[in-house]
């Protein structure tokens, strides 16, 4: 039977965050209960899995390369389940704020290129190096990737079970205009969230940065050696 790979430490005010987040979330769902809406129990279930994510990726993902993702992908998605499910409805419910689908966009635009700068990380391997600057090409492409699958979903569920999530009619540009706007600030989002990332995995900016930005010369010089051994170039 193969061993399951140990779980990486996590830092335990981020510990204690994605249980409060949790703990929140389930009393969300059975408040759903309490009134009757089966979409707003499913919403806090279906939500409370997701905030295991990480767990799952280390408990499932044996000796995968998925298993070395990082922790703090997986704080940055509870923090987006929290607004999205408690916070955006009950500003929307009980205010006239009208601006929590675009916070939740530009957050889930962040979110998704510090995964997708991870996953490209992982799945090049711990022996072979992969340059930031092609890896924050690749988060930045799997965001917005994220942001259409989701619009996707939002178009599918609104013709196939009478959903209003576009704001739209067949007869309007009204879910055409919403379609754009989340398109357009999830891509911002994404922007903002490649340069954050690749400044912080290269040393620009965040702690131990000339440790870090020590570290990525010396793999770019090793790459550039190595490249040009392949092609046959004396390095002058």
């Amino acid at each position: 039977m193969r061993k399951l790979n140990k779980l990486k430490p996590v830092p335990m005010w981020q510990q204690t965050l994605w249980w409060l987040i949790r703990a929140a979330l389930l009393v969300f769902a059975i408040h759903g209960l309490f009134i009757g809406s089966v979409t707003e129990f499913l919403m806090g279930m279906f939500s409370i899995a997701f905030s295991h994510l990480w767990d799952m990726f280390q408990l499932f993902g044996g000796k995968s390369f998925i298993t070395r993702v990082g922790f703090f992908s997986q704080t940055l998605l509870n923090i987006l389940l929290f607004f999205g499910c408690i916070v955006g409805p009950t500003l929307n419910a009980k205010t006239h704020f009208e601006y929590a689908n675009v916070i939740e966009h530009f957050w889930a635009g962040l979110i998704a290129t510090n995964f997708g700068y991870d996953l490209a990380v992982t799945m090049q391997g711990q022996k072979r190096h992969l340059s930031p600057a092609l890896a924050s090409l690749f988060s930045l492409m799997f965001s917005i990737m994220i942001g259409v699958a989701w619009e996707f979903y939002e178009f599918t569920m609104d013709r196939l079970y009478g959903y209003h999530l576009q704001r739209s009619n067949l007869l309007s540009e009204e879910g055409l205009v919403d379609t754009m706007i989340d398109l357009i600030v999830c891509g911002v989002g994404s922007v903002i969230g490649m340069f954050l990332i690749a400044f912080r995995r290269t040393g620009i900016i965040g702690p131990n940065r000339k440790a870090i930005r020590a570290k990525v010369k010396a793999r770019s010089k090793q790459d550039r050696k190595e490249e040009l051994e392949f092609l046959g170039i004396a390095d002058e």
